[in-house]
Order: structure tokens, then C-alpha cells, then sequence
């Protein structure tokens, strides 16, 4: 008997469609699966027979085959488990061969012995998948129902055993209510670290609210214990709330990578990734045999920190310039091809010197002058020239932190939070017909049409380019991050001010010597 069942395989952050083709006929007994499955799947065999048995059914004695349709793509993980014991016990179910459903709804799951049903990865969008090949719904596992059920157009049928998906299936029970998804409109700002903690440094703080609300890179340098840290962890509390289209994308990354818990519906805090400066080149732009996303894309939408700096591989830094400019990663293996979104806010946090106290009016620095340019060369001038803002943070007076209860707390979260919305709205009207949602991301000719400049301003600029021997690119860079600041002044022309400020954000260029 052949059944043929719909379901789908994750590649890269996409979820393709698979037909699963179960052809039961006589013979001796043998268990074939072909079409390029991978060990999880060629696995599924012992899985698959005990769920069968488990679950009170006989498991045939005869010959199975079991295609993976189109059997030209590489299929990788558990979630083929599900149709393929519903094809081998439709093979002696009439009931089952009789039914429509197997053509109207895809199905997916991972099988345990005794035929409950587990969480998969990418059940998003393996809904979208069903959503966009016509199926009126999706068979899947209880614990992703939530999170499935963000796709309004198809009906999520959540079940936790294949004998509970059987009798479904022959409307033996009644199917269960469509599960809740979390609203993306949710505000969890007041859930976050906020900006009033922070004692001081009223440039670090002005530089991050520009960083927000155009998207730029950031770089802070200064001495251990400064805040460096402290402040980087306060700039998704003033980020827009995720849009549903970004909340959706967003769920997609971390539903592929297998983060999201039993459960949880779509995403609604921008991501917030800190990696060790240990990490391999792989884990932070992504890779493998079959592609998976690493932090940069893990980031999407938010923010990622790197803490040391100057710690990280030299490789692995240097594959930040092609996603910092083009907000994507592509991923080519001999076998597959994957390109992952990455439009993330870079913040990084370096110390002066190997042991942090260069410059400091109150530590001597013990460090060389070899060990300190050593130290300093790790970063790349074209890496350096990616970043926006190079900010220095200097270490917080006593006097400050011992009369932290006396003074004056700075601004809250939720207030500059507000400042940051309203530019990030201007940017989303006047790039209302681009696909660029930040000035972060212009192009040069966005920069002619956006960042028009009046004879003074066209003077300061080329002043400071001369006098500081920036590049183009710093140019260009330079540009944006002063377009930034006239939005949250909500001002539709560029003035010096708005120049001034943003070229003494590129004063590390010559300062450090990079």
C-alpha cells in the first residue's frame, strides 16, 4: 500500500516542503529510508517501530520503503517522524487510507518510544511552510503550538501522541481549540535594566540614544570598571518594541536554532546577545555541514555585544566587515547555501591598554609601548572604520558614587525610549518606498537625497576629513550618524551642530592610532 503525507525540512532559517512517500508491500522484512536523510533521520527506523507498537498498533512484517520527496534535497532532523508512522499504519488501516486529511494538512513531529509526540526546532516556519503550499492546517507538537499559532491564515492542531493524532484524524475526538500566541504588543521595557542606574557618563548615554535610533555601531574604550558593560546592557531598554513583522522574523532565528522554550509564543524583546571572546569563528557568523545561524544573526533585530574586544580571534572579527555592511550573511558549503538576515546593533567595549590604565590620571599603566600597539593592532583600521561612534568612557568619579542616594538621577529608560521612537518613525517615513529601515543602512545614493549639505556644513566636514585624514568611508559614516541626530531633533535639514557632533564621535581613528 503507498500513502504519500506532507510535511517539510528546515534549510537554513526556511522550512522547505517534503513529501513523505511510504510504500508497504510484501516481501521480506526490511525498513528502507531514502532521500538523502540525515543520521537523525536514518535513526527515526528504531523510533518510529517502537511509537507503533507503544501505541497499540501491529507493526508490519513486510517491506517498507519510505522516499523523502524531493529526494534531491538534503532533509536533517526529527520532525519526519511523525508522517512516517502515519504512512506505515495507514498501509493496513483502511479507515486511515480511506481519509482526505493526509492532502489538506501537514504533519510534523519527533516520536519518543512510547509515541508521544516531542517539541521540534523551526515550527514556525514549518507553519509558514504549510501556510504558503496551500495546506488549510498543521499536525504538530503540543509544546509549538504557540508559537505556530502566530499564523492566523492556517489551523494549528496540536497533539501530544501519535495515537491522539490517529484518532483525530478518524474524528474519534474532537479536535482540539486553536492555541494563544503571546501578543508582540506587549511592553516589557519596564522588565529591562534602565539608564536613571547609571551614574554619569553623559556622553557614553547621548552616543547609545543615537546609536538607537539610527541603528549605528558603537565602540566604547575606557578602564576597567568604568561601565562600559553596564551600559551596553541598558540599550535594548530603549529600542522601539519589536514591529510583528520583526517579532516574527526574529521567533523564525531562534525557532530554527532550537531556543525557544515549550510554550512560548513569538518574541517580544529585541535579543540581547553576549558572546565570550572564546568563541569560534563558525558559532559567531554561522556554518556547519547543513547552516546554521550563529550570534550575528542570533542578534537580528537587536543588539550584540562584544565585551573585550581585542580578545577575540582576529578571525572571527574580521568576518564582521560583509554583515555589518550588507546586514546578511551568506553561508556556502558544497552541499547547501544558506543566507541569514543580520541587521544588528554592534556594541563593543575594549580597555585602553593590556592592563586598562593607560591614560588614567589615577593608575600608572604598566604596559610597553610594544605590548599596548600589540594590544591595539588586534582590531583592524578597515573593522574600525565599520563602526559609527568610538566613544571613550573614563572611570566614575568618587564623589559620584558615594553621593549616589544626594545627587540627581539621570534620565529613564522609558524617556529616552520615547525620543528614539519618534526619529526611528521619521526614518520609517522618509524610507517608506526603500527597503532600508535605518540610517544606518543608507546607501550612497540615499546619502545624496537624505544628507544634503549646505555650504558651511560641506566646509566643517572637509575640515575634519583633512585635519583627522578620516576615509571615505568614515565620510559616509559620519553622514549617517549626523542624519540620526537631526531626526531626534526632528529636524528635516542637517545643520553644523549636528556635523560637529557627530565627527567628534569619530576621534579614535586618530587618537588610538588603530
Amino acid at each position: 500500500m503507498f500513502t504519500t503525507i506532507k510535511s517539510a525540512s528546515l534549510a537554513g532559517i526556511k522550512a522547505l516542503p517534503v513529501e513523505v512517500e511510504v510504500d508497504v508491500s510484501r516481501g521480506l522484512p526490511n525498513f528502507v529510508v531514502v532521500g538523502l536523510a540525515d543520521n537523525a533521520i536514518k535513526e527515526s527506523k528504531e523510533r518510529i517501530r517502537s511509537a507503533i507498537k507503544n501505541c497499540g498498533f501491529k507493526f508490519p512484517a513486510r517491506r517498507i520503503t519510505i522516499n523523502l520527496a524531493p529526494a534531491d534535497l538534503r532533509k536533517e532532523g526529527t520532525a519526519l517522524d511523525l508522517p512516517a508512522a502515519l504512512g506505515i499504519i495507514s498501509g493496513d488501516h483502511q479507515e486511515l487510507q480511506k481519509t482526505s486529511i493526509f492532502n489538506d494538512y501537514l504533519f510534523c513531529g519527533e516520536l519518543s518510544l512510547d509515541g508521544r509526540i516531542k517539541m521540534i526546532r523551526g515550527a514556525l516556519p514549518t507553519a509558514l511552510a504549510a501556510r504558503d503550499c496551500g495546506c488549510k492546517g498543521i499536525f504538530l507538537p503540543r509544546a509549538n503550538a504557540a508559537e505556530a499559532a502566530a499564523i492566523a491564515e492556517i489551523e494549528i492542531i496540536a497533539v501530544e501522541s501519535l495515537l491522539e493524532t490517529i484518532d483525530i484524524i478518524l474524528e474519534k475526538c474532537p479536535r482540539p481549540s486553536r492555541p494563544e500566541t503571546v501578543s508582540h504588543t506587549e511592553n516589557q521595557a519596564g522588565k529591562l535594566l534602565d539608564f536613571a542606574d547609571v551614574r554619569g557618563q553623559i556622553q557614553a548615554k547621548r552616543a547609545l540614544e543615537i546609536a538607537a535610533a539610527g541603528n549605528h555601531n558603537l565602540i566604547f574604550v575606557g578602564p576597567p570598571g568604568s561601565g562600559k558593560t553596564m551600559l551596553a546592557q541598558r540599550l535594548p531598554s530603549i529600542l522601539p518594541e519589536l514591529t510583528f513583522e520583526e517579532a516574527l522574523e526574529t521567533t523564525i532565528i531562534h525557532s530554527v536554532a532550537g531556543l525557544i522554550a515549550p510554550g512560548q509564543g513569538l518574541i517580544r524583546e529585541r535579543p540581547f546577545r553576549q558572546p565570550h571572546h572564546t568563541i569560534s569563528d563558525i558559532a559567531l557568523i554561522g556554518g556547519g555541514s547543513q547552516p546554521r545561524p550563529g550570534e550575528v544573526t542570533m542578534a537580528h533585530n537587536g543588539v550584540l555585544f562584544l565585551d573585550e574586544f581585542p580578545e577575540f580571534r582576529r578571525s572571527a572579527l574580521e568576518v564582521l566587515r560583509q554583515p555589518i555592511e550588507s546586514r546578511q550573511i551568506t553561508i556556502a558549503r558544497s552541499q547547501a547555501q544558506a543566507v541569514f538576515p543580520a541587521d544588528f546593533i554592534l556594541i563593543a567595549a575594549m580597555n585602553p591598554c593590556p592592563c586598562g590604565h593607560y591614560g588614567d590620571l589615577f593608575h600608572e599603566c604598566i604596559c610597553s609601548a610594544t605590548q599596548i600597539q600589540r594590544y591595539r593592532h588586534k582590531i583592524s583600521g578597515p573593522l574600525l572604520d565599520r563602526i559609527d561612534l568610538h566613544i571613550e568612557v573614563p572611570a566614575v568619579p568618587t564623589s559620584e558614587l558615594i553621593n549616589q542616594g544626594k545627587t540627581k538621577t539621570g534620565e529613564s529608560s522609558e524617556t529616552i525610549r520615547k525620543r528614539v521612537t519618534s526619529a526611528q518613525k521619521i526614518q520609517n517615513q522618509r524610507l517608506k518606498n526603500h527597503s532600508r529601515r535605518n540610517n544606518a543602512a543608507l546607501s550612497d545614493k540615499d546619502l545624496k537625497k537624505f544628507c544634503q549639505l549646505d555650504q558651511e556644513c560641506r566646509k566643517l566636514l572637509q575640515s575634519a576629513m583633512d585635519r583627522l585624514g578620516l576615509s571615505a568611508r568614515a565620510y559616509s559614516r559620519i553622514l549617517k550618524v549626523a542624519r540620526t541626530i537631526a531626526d531626534l531633533k526632528e529636524r528635516p535639514e542637517i545643520n553644523n551642530a549636528d556635523i560637529a557632533e557627530a565627527i567628534q564621535f569619530r576621534t579614535l581613528d586618530r587618537r588610538l592610532t588603530f
